[in-house]
């Protein structure tokens, strides 16, 4: 059957006017092009990739020496609380989703140090348990309070 031949078994529709259906609305070129959009079939896979190439620090414990230095430095700031001194605080942040974590640097004043609960206290309302204080370097001068 070729094209310019009319006498096929459709002859009779061909040149007929295009449908318009009196009972349903005509649907918008958006919702039609939405018939053709990709199909997603592994949802949540992107994210699960994006996940796994997320990177975590690994933990570093202090040594011996570094973490009594550390008890020094919080023992005579506990002693200046009342000159309210800004401190820098560098403390690990387990990750809630992975082995790891990452290592958060913070500088603010100090307002408290509970030894009872194990935390540090700043102005900014950090709560930072001892725990994870990696580095605790005051503003001031702290080399001349004896212990």
């Amino acid at each position: 059957m070729s094209l310019n031949n009319s006498s096929g078994k459709y002859d009779d529709i061909l040149n007929l006017p295009h449908y318009i259906s009196e009972k349903r609305a005509k649907m918008s070129i958006y919702d039609r092009a939405a018939q053709f959009s990709p199909f997603a079939a592994l949802t949540g896979y992107d994210a699960a990739v994006l996940e796994a190439a997320r990177l975590t620090e690994r933990r570093v414990e202090l040594s011996e020496d570094l973490r009594s230095e550390l008890d020094r430095t919080m023992t005579i700031l506990e002693k200046i609380l009342d000159t309210e001194p800004i401190v820098t605080v560098t403390y690990f942040l387990p990750d809630s989703r992975k082995t790891g974590g990452e290592y958060r640097t913070v500088r603010s004043r100090l307002i408290r140090i509970d030894q009872s609960a194990g935390n540090i206290i700043l102005a900014n309302g950090d709560v930072i348990p001892i725990s994870t204080v990696t580095s605790l370097v005051p503003d001031v001068l702290i080399e001349n309070y004896d212990e």
